[in-house]
């Protein structure tokens, strides 16, 4: 294994031995098929209790490898003899087992179940299991949560469904981003996101953007995750605890989201179109000063400043042009004006699947054209194609599954978010255009927005993944399957900024000025996983065990320049017409993986249930000897209402409980980081590249270790139409990798290493589903869950006297802010005061930022409701946090400084002896201390972020039709479209943010298959 870790670019020898084995596995497929004797054809109907066709029932001759799916209409047809028995099954429903006795046509009526927890199925990756008899905390989502969202990225659907899992949208613009931690954050060096795999294939959601190109747009965050189309899910399960994610090894530290994409079914070959429209819109605009309130606080605050008679001056004109110049008397809504829009959405969707028992297939394509809320005719384009191909053999003993995914996304933005301009633009600033339509520089007295429109930003991905999954039963308990997987993430994307988007006052060509950044990157990875699986069953036991193993590589690379200097601004796209090329960074890294993993099931009279897991994973980050390690994890429950001392008509109709302990890892530090490091950073001596030492030899630093513990009950009521999960964690990391900080004379900054400091989450999870009314017309079903997250520090050897004791504090969660302590505003000379902490009568950074606030959610989840009809249904779901976050004092506390702010600081000190929150106005001319942005850093700039939101509400109706084989559904989504909540900031989601927040939607759409 060690070799193989170390050997670059060597096929692993297991790879070649499976390629070899493939004759021998098509050799045992022929030599396996059983010939049987003539059957009769066995055709019928599958109904509701209510005579409507049920599609997609199973239908499995009992003595044979052999099954069938009903189709739309509720008809079936599979081959068996006179003597055979038919199982008809499918989730929801009761399975009925049915005697054939010569009969060629049965038809029949399947009674509803209502949970059937037993078969609800969850996907951990490796294995499956049932709800019923898991060990472990696997939350599921499953595909009619992401039908009924108007969101591009599968994250944004997941949002207040999960307990324990905290997503936050990052910018409210197309082809953005979101962060996301499950049960908290474990790590010193901030790396929080979990382990992501689609159809098997790892899928790394980190940014590959460039913050010289994306950052004032993008904030340099660009999902991996947009590829995948929403509406291509079947589920998402998302693996918390250490009985869950053990399997997963180092990969699992953070939790596991597993994506699994939809796939054919058996039946007629179906068409499925989906087209639908979006409006999006800024759902709260700020309250900020009108023209009249600018002015005086404006004209206030020069006076403050001791400059009250110049305004008078002509000469010093061109000090205050929004005093002296501009109209005086002009408004301007510069929030309606630069983020008042409307954003389009327009989605198409087509679809073709079908098949017979053996093989069943999907081909899908959408296209996705998106606006903004911005000026001008930015738009984001996504192209997505995808195929799933299943089949197994007559015999049932082998089967493969290919699946194959491809996504083109174009993003056209300007380069900068107008958010931040529409928030601080001055109200009585200059019209846009001049008289003749032209950009209006009102006498170069000011910088117009809209230039930026000249300004272009452009990203271009392209994403591939495939996976290949393939299995043969060896025997009736003993199966081989292996799993291979392949994925290319590309992004191709630019920033251009001629000369003609500046102020001519400011003399800029594009000899001098214009330039345009580029950032090529682009990230490989594959996996192979060769598994054995046993299964066997005895009068009391169950018995499962799998062993298997990873290999996995992933390269990346990213190359960062910049063009400087051209003819004319309409040769910026052509980085040979520049004068001088800048390359700010070309880097190139090669991760390799591999690991041996296993998993011992043990089930006891249905009722006592063992799972044992193990993982030894060696990675390339770390030095020799320390390349490996040990993971394992220990789950157990007791379903104590299978005891016999539970009657079958007891009002508990199931009890469970459950615990769980396991470690996991992580090499989460980046490639090289022990060896010593050299890099090409441009700059130059005497016109020689330099080549610079980045750093430093250390092969001593090893895994990181997270230790998962968790205890569990599980209760249903009347027959489980009420049922709560209530769950109690804790998770403690220790041996931080993080930047062991160096003297300056060292030459560097840092030394990666391990850190004596251990994180503990702890937490409570609760979900809550109840089915409230259950008829032939009206079903009312509840969902409610509620996460409370703690977190802290718990121990940091050397912390006061390291670079990190200005932003932790041992005892206090890793999500504080140090702050001043604000004790207001002085009444006498009316200036900002605050607690001198050690009493030397200045304020300083080091010794008076003394206030902890943190950050993190005190609790947050979701409250949802699903009502059905006859045709018409209902979806809505509630979400709500608890939080403190930074409000608008965090970016302005001071009036009077050039740029509108919130009205809010219209109450401001003006004469001795006044009780006001915001102190006098400045000018921004004035010497001495800013205590403005004192105030920004004190506990005033922290309030209460707590917010209740609609996230979501869905309309549907389904059109009856006299055709059996035609479905149409007419639907209304709506997106955000109410928040409570007392914060002053923009969007209480994303708080501390002058992006754009996330957008209120409406979509109308329909479907139609036939």
């Amino acid at each position: 294994m060690t070799k193989f870790l170390n050997s670059k670019g060597k096929t692993p020898l297991l790879l070649i031995l499976y390629i070899l084995s493939m004759p021998f596995l098509s050799f045992l497929l022929r030599a396996g098929k059983i010939l049987d004797p003539p059957q009769a054809t066995i055709t019928g109907t599958v109904t509701q209790y209510t005579g409507v066709p049920l599609a997609g029932v199973n239908i499995v001759v009992e003595s044979k490898y052999k099954g069938a799916i009903s189709d739309l209409d509720g008809t079936y047809q599979i081959e068996a003899n006179a003597d055979d028995v038919l199982i008809f099954s499918m989730v929801g429903y009761k399975t009925q087992i049915i005697q054939i006795n010569g009969r060629d046509e049965i038809s029949i009526q399947m009674e509803e179940d209502v949970t059937a927890l037993e078969e609800v199925v969850l996907n951990a990756g490796y294995y499956t299991i049932s709800d019923k008899k898991s060990t472990g905390s696997i939350a599921k989502v499953k595909a009619n949560i992401f039908d009924k969202q108007p969101v591009n990225n599968p994250l944004a659907a997941m949002q207040g469904h999960v307990a324990g899992v905290n997503i936050v949208q990052t910018t409210g613009l197309p082809g953005g981003g979101f962060n996301i931690e499950i049960r908290g954050r474990n790590f010193l060096n901030g790396v929080s996101d979990p382990l992501f795999i689609v159809d098997g294939v790892p899928f790394n959601s980190q940014s590959l953007g460039a913050s010289r190109v994306s950052g004032q747009i993008m904030g340099g965050s660009i999902s991996p995750l947009n590829a995948i189309d929403p509406n291509d899910i079947e589920s998402i399960e998302v693996l918390k605890d250490g009985d869950a994610t053990a399997i997963y090894g180092s990969r699992g530290a953070n939790g596991v989201v597993l994506i699994t994409t939809k796939k054919g079914q058996s039946g007629k070959t179906r068409v499925e179109a989906h087209v639908s429209t979006t409006m999006g819109q800024v759902s709260h605009f700020l309250d900020l000063m009108n023209t009249n309130q600018y002015l005086e606080v404006r004209r206030e605050g020069i006076a403050n400043d001791g400059y009250g008679d110049l305004l008078n001056d002509p000469n010093y004109d061109f000090f205050w042009p929004d005093v002296k110049l501009w109209e005086n008397e002009r408004y301007t809504n510069w929030q309606e004006e630069l983020i008042g829009g409307t954003a389009f959405r327009n989605n198409y969707k087509l679809s073709l699947s079908g098949g017979n028992d053996l093989t069943q297939f999907l081909i899908s394509s959408s296209f996705q054209n998106e606006t903004t809320v911005f000026p001008g005719d930015s738009k984001y384009q996504k192209a997505n194609i995808r195929s799933n191909v299943n089949h197994q053999s007559e015999n049932r003993r082998f089967s493969i599954n290919l699946s194959l995914g491809y996504t083109n996304e174009n993003n056209t933005m300007p380069t900068v978010d107008f958010s931040t301009k529409a928030y601080t633009l001055e109200p009585n600033a200059p019209k846009i255009y001049d008289e003749e339509g032209n950009i209006n520089w009102e006498n170069n007295t000011w910088d117009n927005p809209l230039a930026s429109l000249d300004e272009t930003y452009n990203a271009e991905i392209n994403t591939l993944f495939a996976n290949t999954l393939v299995s043969y039963k060896l025997t009736t308990n003993l199966k081989f399957q292996s799993n291979i997987g392949f994925s290319d993430y590309r992004l191709d994307s630019y920033r251009s900024m001629p000369s003609s988007a500046r102020n001519p006052g400011l003399g800029v060509t594009p000899q001098n000025y214009s330039n345009h950044t580029i950032n090529n990157a682009r990230r490989t990875s594959w996996i192979v996983e060769p598994q054995l699986n046993y299964k066997k069953g005895w009068d009391l036991w169950e018995l499962d065990v799998l062993v298997g193993t990873t290999f996995q590589e992933e390269v990346s690379n990213q190359l960062v320049q910049r063009g400087l200097g051209y003819p004319n601004d309409g040769l910026i796209n052509n980085l040979t017409a520049a004068e001088t090329i800048e390359i700010f960074s070309d880097t190139d890294g090669e991760y390799k993986y591999n690991a041996l993993f296993g998993r011992v099931h043990l089930e006891f009279m249905d009722k006592y249930i063992i799972n044992l897991t193990g993982r030894r994973d060696g990675s390339s980050r770390f030095g020799p000897g320390r390349q490996f390690g040990n993971f394992g994890a220990l789950g157990a429950a007791w379903i104590f209402s299978n005891e016999g001392f539970f009657k079958e008509n007891a009002a508990l109709s199931f009890g469970k409980i459950r615990a769980s302990y396991g470690t996991t890892g992580s090499d989460n530090i980046g490639d090289y980081r022990f060896l010593d490091t050299y890099s090409v950073t441009g700059n130059n001596y005497n016109n020689i590249s330099l080549l610079e030492p980045t750093g430093v030899f250390n092969p001593l630093f090893g895994w990181e270790a997270n230790r998962k513990m968790e205890v569990a009950l599980e209760l249903g009521w009347l027959k489980d139409r009420i049922f709560i999960n209530t769950s109690y964690y804790k998770n403690k990391s220790s041996n931080q990798l993080i930047g062991i900080p160096l003297a300056a004379t060292t030459g560097f900054s840092e030394l990666t290493g391990n850190f004596d400091a251990e994180v503990e989450n702890t937490g409570w999870e609760f979900d809550l589903r109840t089915i409230n009314i259950q008829s032939n017309k009206l079903n009312w079903k509840t969902t409610f869950n509620l996460t409370v997250p703690r977190n802290k520090l718990v121990s940091f050897e050397g912390l006061e006297t390291s670079t990190f004791s200005n932003r932790y504090v041992v005892g206090e969660p890793l999500t504080i802010a140090k702050l001043y302590h604000s004790l207001g505003v002085d009444p006498q000379t009316g200036e900002y005061t605050f607690e001198d902490y050690n009493g030397d009568t200045d304020i300083t950074s080091t010794e008076d930022r003394q206030w902890i606030e943190d950050l993190a959610p005190t609790y947050y989840g979701g409250l949802g409701n699903s009502i059905s009809f006859g045709s018409w249904s209902m979806d809505m779901l509630f979400q709500f946090k608890k939080q403190m976050a930074y409000n608008t004092l965090r970016f302005v506390a001071t009036p009077g400084f050039k740029g509108n702010t919130p009205e809010s600081l219209y109450d401001r000190w003006t004469q001795t002896g006044d009780n006001a929150p915001i102190q006098k106005s400045a000018g921004g001319l004035a010497g001495g201390q800013d205590l403005g942005a004192l105030q920004r850093d004190s506990d005033a700039a922290i309030s209460d972020a707590s917010y209740v939101r609609l996230r979501n509400i869905s309309l549907n109706y389904r059109v009856p039709s006299a055709h059996s084989d035609l479905d149409f559904q007419v639907y209304l989504q709506g997106q955000n479209l109410w928040t409570w909540t007392n914060y002053d900031g923009p969007d209480p989601e994303q708080p501390a943010s002058t992006r754009l927040p996330p957008l209120r939607q409406m979509t109308l759409g329909f479907k139609i298959s036939f």
